[in-house]
């Protein structure tokens, strides 16, 4: 059974030229004005129990106003949205709070309209002051608090319990990283307990880590609903392509789907990890010397061309990056045809896992100030440990350990 569903929702904002015909219009369907600011239209998903989703897309896509239909805040214009279970949401900062009451007394008052009782909230209100580290603010009004305190406030609440849906937009982004990895650890719990988890959030690494699905807005609707990384890839390829957005995505054998944008002047014609005798490789052990060569053609003329590339982990998440000019290596005004050989020589001190490269061709320093071409998932290899002690991590440091014995 679904937790959510959403079914052919649409959200317009209608402009009248008075408040009197706003008002005229509740009872006199006729004078309902013409004239409308589309926010989205026709948006359908459903979210399964114990499901984590993240909504993304550009900054004025709906995704807030989604989030506020979701929970009940403002009604959609037209379709249905069904919900189940009790849902826990952190919305825009001070959302709910009375900035007159103390923290403890918006604890008990935001609690209850979640619906639990009094001598529930009673039960979990030091935890809930222990969570949010705001010490004797507790006990004095939200008025005087930070954004950061607020955000604290609103999540330690939030989460005392375990909902069965929690919804949170962009709300992690305010306060400090000790209190945002924290915050991650108790979503992972949650989420472990079966809570489902709708977000908005523009954190790549968070997404990909902890979302089961990703879902782009885009112009108002629905543009890719699935796989974090695919999605997310996706996602990027449409930031750097805002002119003219030519994103293609293709299915690879191994089922995973590339993504591939730019204008085309420049391309990634081959790509390849060679070992140390200069065999070419898909599999490399911990702490292996390697080769990464990288043949671009260019197919217009252009007045500069960095070539920069990424090493992501299975999830997506970025292990390492560089490009070309942060290394002292950029051309000028190249010709058609004209080919470039480049060359990246490293040790593989990373862990064991499957990785993958992407590579991005720019006129610029970032593949958003003139993209040529980006294209993820352009190499794919394994590591294996045969040689180093044994450790876990996506990174391997060459540690020496030492006991009290051996340094005296």
């Amino acid at each position: 059974m679904s937790i959510v569903c959403v079914t052919g929702v649409s959200k317009k904002y209608f402009h009248y030229t008075s408040q009197w015909r706003r008002i005229a219009s509740w009872f006199f369907p006729s004078l309902k004005s013409k004239e409308f600011h589309t926010i989205f239209q026709d948006i359908t998903f459903s979210m399964q129990r114990g499901e984590t989703i993240a909504i993304v897309g550009q900054n004025g896509a709906g995704k807030s106003t989604l989030l506020k239909m979701i929970v009940g805040i403002i009604p959609p214009t037209q379709g249905t949205i069904e919900r189940h279970g009790k849902i826990a949401a952190i919305l825009e900062l001070g959302m709910g709070f009375s900035p007159e009451l103390t923290g403890r007394e918006n604890a008990l008052h935001t609690a209850s309209l979640m619906g639990y009782s009094f001598h529930e909230i009673e039960a979990v209100m030091d935890e809930i002051r222990d969570f949010a580290e705001i010490g004797d603010y507790f006990e004095e009004p939200i008025r005087i608090y930070s954004s950061g305190m607020q955000m604290r406030l609103a999540f330690a609440i939030a989460t005392a319990f375990t909902p069965d849906l929690l919804i949170i937009d962009e709300a992690l982004s305010v306060g400090d990283q000790y209190f945002q990895h924290k915050s991650f650890e108790r979503i992972r719990t949650l989420k472990e307990q079966g809570t489902s988890l709708l977000f908005v959030s523009h954190d790549k690494s968070a997404i990909q880590s902890i979302c089961d699905r990703a879902i782009l807005i885009e112009q108002g609707r629905v543009i890719k609903d699935g796989d974090p990384e695919e999605v997310m890839d996706f996602y990027n390829a449409l930031i750097a392509d805002k002119e003219n957005a030519q994103v293609e995505q293709i299915t690879l054998e191994n089922g995973k789907v590339q993504t591939i944008s730019g204008s085309g002047e420049a391309k990634v014609q081959d790509i390849g990890l060679y070992n140390g005798r200069g065999e070419k490789v898909e599999l490399v052990s911990v702490g292996d010397h390697v080769e990464m060569k990288i043949r671009v053609k260019v197919h217009q003329e252009i007045p500069e061309l960095v070539l920069g590339f990424m090493i992501k982990d299975r999830l997506g998440q970025i292990v390492f990056g560089i490009n070309s000019s942060d290394h002292g290596i950029t051309y000028q005004n190249l010709q058609k045809d004209e080919v470039i050989d480049y060359l990246f020589k490293f040790n593989a001190n990373i862990g064991e896992g499957s990785y993958s490269v992407a590579t991005a061709l720019a006129l610029g320093k970032t593949h958003l100030e003139g993209n040529l071409e980006w294209r993820d998932l352009a190499l794919v290899f394994d590591v294996v440990n045969t040689k180093q002690k044994h450790f876990i991590g996506t990174a391997w440091l060459d540690i020496e350990t030492l006991s009290n014995r051996d340094m005296q």
